[in-house]
């Protein structure tokens, strides 16, 4: 008790909470854009349901990787070496996610060019996707995110519950903004095929990650702040003739 009063008195703790609380929210970013896109393609009647379970199980997988921090900092030891680099349990995590992403991203950028599966709004409807088997692909993407968020906020703050209190913050923001952001997406059709854009380019930053080479992330939310701002720029622009159209 006297060790969390302490925490609290602390200005150094307040400004690492910050800090963390701003960077888990900006990773979650990408489990963001993957959820929505994929409960998306079921019935309406169960997408909300399936992104509360989904983010609040992904929750719970956090929390409890946050209680084995010591297990997942020694991921980062090299257990063999190929090609001239230093392989680790966190780069094989990094690589098979990255390549879990490309591989979904590819295949729904397929649907969408290829016209496969279009529903109403743009949106693609798979009929062997269920709510569960979409969980099933949160918690994966989500683990791998995970991982690679909890090494870096390591090297942030010592503190676990400052970890744990940043963790609770993103993830209740994700539970927020899930619900509203893929309602945007499927009123807006050409915002899927940035956001798999996105996506794809998300995977293959995680697969250059686990081979060693680094890819600072400020470039790629820099470029995907940018193309949102063209895209938003394109879709006020179509509003207008609509609107000049109508007059």
């Amino acid at each position: 008790m006297d060790y969390l009063v302490a925490l609290a008195s602390d200005p150094g703790a307040w400004a690492a909470l910050a800090t963390l609380l701003v960077m888990e929210v900006v990773l979650g970013i990408d489990n963001l854009i993957f959820i929505s896109i994929l409960t998306n393609k079921l019935p309406e009647a169960h997408r909300a349901r399936t992104q509360r379970l989904g983010i609040g199980l992904a929750l719970v997988m956090r929390l409890g990787l946050l209680g084995t921090v010591a297990l997942i900092v020694r991921l980062t030891a090299p257990i063999f070496t190929a090609f001239g680099h230093d392989f680790s349990w966190r780069d094989l995590i990094l690589i098979a996610g990255g390549a879990f992403l490309v591989w979904k991203a590819t295949t729904e950028i397929h649907h969408h060019v290829s016209g496969e599966g279009e529903n109403g709004g743009g949106a693609v409807k798979t009929s062997t996707l269920t709510p569960w088997s979409a969980i099933g692909q949160i918690l994966v993407l989500d683990l791998v995110f995970s991982i690679d968020s909890i090494v870096t906020a390591v090297g942030m703050t010592e503190h676990i519950p400052i970890m744990f209190v940043a963790v609770v913050g993103a993830v209740s923001v994700m539970m927020f903004a899930a619900g509203p952001l893929s309602r945007f997406i499927e009123r807006n059709p050409t915002v899927v095929m940035l956001a798999l854009g996105f996506l794809l380019v998300i995977g293959m930053t995680l697969v250059a990650e686990g081979f060693g080479s680094h890819v600072p992330k400020g470039y790629i939310y820099a470029a995907m702040a940018f193309s949102a701002l063209v895209e938003g720029l394109n879709m006020l622009s179509r509003r207008a003739k609509k609107k000049r159209a109508f007059e």
